[in-house]
């Protein structure tokens, strides 16, 4: 018999499933697929969590053997580095200690719960190591991290986003997973500076839609949807996906995506920009992911007014209108669209534009004359830059031996790559002008975030390491870090904070911060060393170092 509460959940799944049922949105499928019944019966159920693990921890074959442990299930198709997995539970509903180290993991970068068909298009971007690479609307971030994840600890990408409120979720996600390899900017992905002037590698445009692919995760999308929605976001996304196809390198390969079902936004985006650029051409979609089921791109398509009745005529605006280039319509089909019943997920699409080899460079360099440096436009004094002279002596006498490519963002010391340095360093086109600016500096890109974050400065003197750098600075200092045991290491995990002398003679007159390495599985932590050993450790990452190392934690309570 049920309960009042379990009465009223059940009333309102009947309600909303009701919603569903009558929505424009199942109308508009109908239009679109001639077994609409089919995808609508795989489009409301709730979405399972699903988790992608970090190859680039330390504790990578750990998490996974974790995940397998609480009944999770490898996604067969993930094509990508690290792994990918579907677990036995709802998003959101994981509990007891499985919701705890869920959530542990999460914080500190070893996995990043997304949505799978999300984890799609950076696949089909086939990222290489030590490439430069675009995120143009970057913010949450797993996607960008995602893309960090190919490039290894060589290359760069620059993940940008508008809203500047929505930066600091994309900084935070970055700095969680612990990425060197990222630069997050601040602009308007329509009208992004042409830096660097040799054209990305690879660019991600995963622009803003109306989501009606994410019905499973985002209900609300069956009463809110009308066609409208997709016909006045059209506009925007064809802008972005222009501006990716004007700063691309020759060659290189862009990857538009939506997690919409509209063929207003997605084929008839495409046509639009391929018919602006005929040096883009579609590169099959499916072969890039060969495993998961998907359907090809549509070739035509209806307009439909906001009642779901057909459009005709001169209210069809040409861009909405299938395309009659025959060049075009027959690589349509090389989109891919991925619907929810055939993802057992979310309903996505995607498509693969390459930039001919041969298409004319953005700019001719000997045309341009640089400008003086008095001349040029300066960085806002809060953007990272190499480090100075002064503080490479501080670090140096912290360190000795110091990791390539620091920086300086305020009181934070950054690592990155030398790719991130060339950017830094290039003259660049300015403003559309025949100037040149000289290299040195950021601008026109408005760098807000650099890197990961290493260690903190205090009034110019080394304060201490960051705790999320603290295994990968370990093996490339010189001073500043002592070796000890694992059973030393698992004892201050437990709780222990005994005398620095006891835990090596080493210790005996150092006092403030200083690294602690297991050298036995390259595990460091960061402590501060007084008349005590205290752990300099978010909770987060005790609790995950714990849990792998088979350590318990004890209390306060405990230890009394």
């Amino acid at each position: 018999m049920l309960n009042a509460w379990s009465r009223a959940v059940v009333r309102e799944e009947v309600d909303w499933a009701e919603v569903a049922a009558g929505s424009l949105l199942r109308t508009a499928v109908g239009h679109w697929r001639d077994d609409a019944d089919g995808w609508f019966a795989a489009a409301y159920e709730r979405l399972p969590e699903t988790a992608r693990v970090n190859p680039l921890s330390r504790d990578f074959q750990w998490v996974q053997s974790w995940m397998e442990s609480i009944g999770g299930e490898p996604i067969d198709w993930f094509c990508g580095v690290g792994s990918a997995w579907t677990l036995p539970f709802e998003r959101g509903k994981a509990e007891g200690e499985v919701r705890s180290l869920l959530a542990a993991l999460h914080e500190t970068g070893r996995l990043t719960r997304q949505e799978a068909v999300s984890m799609l298009p950076v696949l089909a971007l086939d990222v290489q190591s030590g490439q430069t690479v675009l995120d143009m609307c970057a913010s949450p971030g797993s996607k960008t991290t995602q893309i960090a994840e190919h490039l290894g600890d060589s290359g760069v990408v620059v993940a940008n986003e508008v809203v500047r409120g929505r930066v600091n979720m994309l900084v935070s996600n970055v700095q969680r997973h612990r990425s060197a390899t990222v630069v997050i900017v601040n602009h308007d992905a329509r009208h992004l500076p042409n830096v660097p002037e040799t054209g990305y590698d690879r660019i991600l445009v995963d622009v803003p839609c109306t989501g009606t692919g994410t019905t499973r995760k985002n209900p609300d999308v069956w009463s809110r949807w009308k066609p409208n929605d997709g016909r006045s976001m059209q506009k925007l996304q064809i802008d972005i996906l222009a501006r990716a196809a004007k700063i691309v390198k020759p060659g290189g390969r862009i990857v538009y995506s939506t997690c919409s079902l509209d063929p207003i936004e997605n084929e008839a985006v495409v046509a639009a920009v391929m018919a602006e650029f005929p040096d883009l051409r579609l590169l099959p979609a499916a072969g890039t992911v060969p495993k998961i089921e998907a359907s090809e791109g549509f070739t035509d398509w209806p307009i439909l007014d906001d009642d779901c009745s057909i459009l005709e005529g001169a209210e069809v605006r040409e861009s909405f209108a299938p395309p009659s280039d025959a060049r075009i319509v027959a690589q349509l089909p090389n989109c891919m669209r991925v619907w929810n019943d055939q993802s057992g997920g979310g309903g996505f699409f995607l498509a693969i534009l390459e930039m001919a080899a041969d298409a004319a460079p953005k700019w001719e360099q000997n045309q341009f004359e640089t400008i003086s440096e008095a001349d040029a436009p300066k960085d806002n004094d809060a953007a990272p830059r190499p480090l100075d002279e002064a503080d490479t002596a501080t670090l140096e006498a912290a360190w000795g031996r110091l990791p390539q490519n620091l920086w300086r963002r305020g009181k934070k010391i950054l690592v990155s790559t030398p790719e991130a340095a060339s950017i830094w360093a290039s003259e660049r086109n300015h403003k559309g002008s025949r100037a040149r600016i000289p290299g040195g500096r950021w601008r026109p890109l408005r760098v807000i975030h650099l890197g990961l974050e290493t260690a903190h400065l205090r009034r110019g003197e080394f304060e201490r390491v960051v705790g999320a750098a603290a295994d990968r600075l370990a093996p490339t200092i010189e001073r500043g870090v002592t070796e000890i045991s694992a059973e030393t290491l698992d004892s201050l995990l437990s709780g222990e904070e005994p005398p620095p002398h006891e835990i090596s003679p080493d210790l005996a007159e150092v006092r403030g911060n200083h690294l602690l390495l297991d050298a036995s599985d390259g595990t460091a932590i960061p402590v501060w060393l007084g008349g005590r050993t205290s752990l300099m450790l978010r909770a987060q990452e005790r609790t995950v170092l714990a849990a792998r190392r088979g350590v318990v934690i004890r209390t306060k309570d405990e230890e009394e």
